[in-house]
């Protein structure tokens, strides 16, 4: 060998490691193709391959070996073969199961699946569609839009595609008819209104002969927008990864036995640096990342999809199973949920169905006890079930023999969706998008149950009494002086011949919601419960005070809704938290700090301050007297005090 053959190989091995590089940095697309069937999907896949010169020899020689004898451009019918993989498919000319193809341009990679359109395989489609970016959705413009357009469309808003590319294909079997095009166009943006698509983009195009695939058309000189090919490699897809709540479920404690100690998993959104500081779920201790730690080394960054393991700088209890998340955006927790769910079982759904419930957030013993409503697919309506067929989507409220961690499905897809698998044989029965924790706000009464009406009118009551009915909720931080001012307003209103009832938050928590920890759910129910309580003391003629913190604004809305905007008085007491501290004889602000109590308003949890309020408080520069004197100054104003 010589040296300037050295010198060669030097060079071709620089090139080599260039073109790696280069490679690896290409951002990568993931895409489905669905609709009806024979629609075209798998021929446009195949179009997208052999047009893009990602069709090997010998591929192209099994089809041409098929299509011995076959002249002209009807050896471009069979490019499906490319992706109909199973034998079965080949031989019925369907897609089965969903195909997955890898292939890459300058510009981009893709990831292309190519799933069926037949309603038997709905479920199919919908597990290629759960972790896909952008959605084909092929339309024949012989047909139109079908039912299985239609439910194709909803399951993929449904899992939260945002960009969608509406394809026209068969364009030369209707001579490239642009009014034809225009009306499938008005079609799909009337069905799809309901819908969250951020981006949809229509395509006149045929599959067959390559048209507006990844060359332009001159038989579709009418259209001036981008190839399917174009699109593709110039969408925007930053938008759809969230790159700011970070979230790593632990899947593996790694230990060398040498003193390492790691905490491995994928990372499911967000980023994170060594220095970050992180807090585990659910124990809320926080603590800070030491190393990023690979395979192939240490790194200086981790991104979304990113198997890593994190080493910590402190020793703290992490187990399988538990969440590392940025501070203070922790995953919500409950025992019951509100979800959508695809139903992919021949035996249809009906409540009190139990199974097992497998997600990002672990996996537990589930009781399917309340079907909600079922969605028409043609119409979007939401119409009463009392079960769910095959290929249905439905509203379920799912029950947990365990607390489960999560984030909505509208906020974080990976860490919001979940699978059912039957007990018995283990197959998978539903495909699940977490909405909420399931509120018993929205939970409808049972239709036998009918409510008695008084024998005493209101106005009687009010003679009675010299008063009108009305709930005070005074809600503030934890030792603001909540209690203290519902105690002395009680007593300020007995003391003018007036009839109330305390409840107070503490209080209810040893009697009717002694079965409530604090969580944000239970947190809701707890406020939920004294506001149905109110509203009973109110048909009575009574004045209710309710004192509690009452974090969240949203529940408290649902409060004031409850009990009727005119009967209704927030009071915050707006108390430093500095304040709050030093009053705190039980040491809870101080051991919230140390990470021993989790959802903690003010601490470990947000407290939403009230910016609507009917009274602010400050029991830092006034007396619990004089804040409750106040109250009734407010009271007898808004026409609830007489004499």
């Amino acid at each position: 060998m010589t040296a300037d053959q050295s010198i060669d190989r030097s060079g071709i091995s620089t090139c080599i490691d260039s073109l790696v590089e280069t490679f690896e940095h290409r951002e990568l697309l993931r895409f489905l193709t669905c609709g009806s069937v024979d629609d075209g999907k798998s021929t446009l896949i195949g179009r997208l391959l052999h047009d893009t010169k990602r069709v090997y020899e010998d591929q192209l020689a099994e089809l041409s070996a098929h299509h011995s004898g076959v002249q002209g451009s009807d050896l471009q019918v069979d490019l499906a073969w490319l992706m109909d993989g199973l034998k079965s498919e080949r031989e019925q000319g369907i897609t089965i199961d969903v195909a997955y193809r890898y292939f890459s341009t300058a510009r981009r990679k893709f990831v292309v699946a190519d799933t069926p359109g037949h309603e038997q395989y709905t479920r199919n489609m919908a597990t290629g569609a759960s972790n896909s970016d952008l959605a084909v959705i092929l339309i024949d413009a012989q047909q139109g839009m079908g039912v299985q357009t239609k439910r194709h469309m909803y399951i993929t808003s449904l899992l939260g595609i945002t960009r969608v590319v509406v394809a026209v294909n068969k364009m030369d079997l209707i001579d490239w008819s642009e009014s034809r095009f225009k009306q499938i166009c008005a079609d799909c943006r009337e069905f799809s209104k309901r819908h969250a698509c951020v981006e949809t983009y229509f395509l006149p195009m045929s599959a067959l002969h390559g048209d507006n695939v990844v060359h332009r058309s001159s038989n579709l000189g009418w259209f001036d927008g981008p190839t399917l090919m174009e699109h593709l490699e110039t969408v925007d897809i930053a938008d759809d990864v969230d790159l700011r709540h970070f979230r790593l479920v632990v899947q593996n404690v790694i230990r060398d036995g040498q003193g390492f100690r790691g905490f491995a998993g994928t990372v499911a959104s967000g980023i994170v640096r060594p220095g970050d500081t992180v807090v585990a779920v659910p124990s809320g201790i926080g603590s800070n990342v030491e190393r990023i730690v690979t395979f192939n080394g240490d790194l200086d960054i981790a991104g979304p999809g990113r198997a890593v393991t994190l080493t910590l700088t402190d020793e703290i209890d992490i187990g399988r199973g538990d969440w590392l998340v940025s501070d203070p955006t922790v995953p919500l927790r409950a025992h019951k949920l509100d979800a959508d769910l695809v139903w992919m079982n021949e035996n249809p759904l009906k409540g009190g169905y139990r199974c097992i419930l497998q997600s990002e957030g672990g996996s537990t013993n589930t009781t399917v006890t309340a079907i909600r409503h079922r969605v028409d697919i043609n119409t979007g309506d939401e119409q009463p079930a009392a079960s769910v067929g095959l290929n249905d989507v439905a509203r379920c409220v799912i029950a947990l023999d365990k607390e489960l961690m999560f984030d909505p499905y509208r906020v974080n897809r990976r860490t919001g969706s979940f699978i059912l698998v039957d007990r018995l044989n283990n197959a998978t029965v539903g495909a699940g998008m977490i909405v909420a924790a399931s509120s018993p706000w929205d939970r409808t009464p049972e239709p036998t149950l009918i409510g008695t009406t008084s024998g005493i009118e209101g106005w009687e009551r009010s003679i009675r009494y010299g008063q009108k009915p009305c709930t005070v909720l005074i809600t503030g931080l934890t030792a603001a002086g909540k209690s203290t001012i519902a105690t002395a307003l009680e007593r300020e209103l007995f003391d003018r011949g007036k009839v109330s009832v305390r409840l107070d938050g503490e209080n209810v928590r040893l009697g009717i919601s002694r079965d409530l920890g604090f969580s944000n759910p239970e947190r809701s129910e707890n406020l939920r419960r004294i506001a149905e309580v109110a509203r009973l003391v109110n048909n009575q003629g009574l004045i209710a005070i309710a004192a509690l913190v009452a974090p969240d604004a949203e529940v408290r809305a649902r409060a004031r809704a409850l009990l009727t905007p005119d009967r209704f008085v927030e009071v915050f007491v707006d108390t430093p938290i500095e304040v709050c501290r030093v009053r705190d004889d039980k040491g809870m602000y101080a051991a919230a700090e140390r990470g021993e109590i989790t959802s903690f308003p003010g601490v470990s949890a947000v407290y939403d301050r009230p910016t609507e309020m009917d009274l602010r408080l400050d029991t830092s520069v006034r007396s619990p007297q004089q804040c409750a004197a106040a109250i009734v100054d407010l009271l007898a104003a808004r026409g609830f005090l007489r004499g």
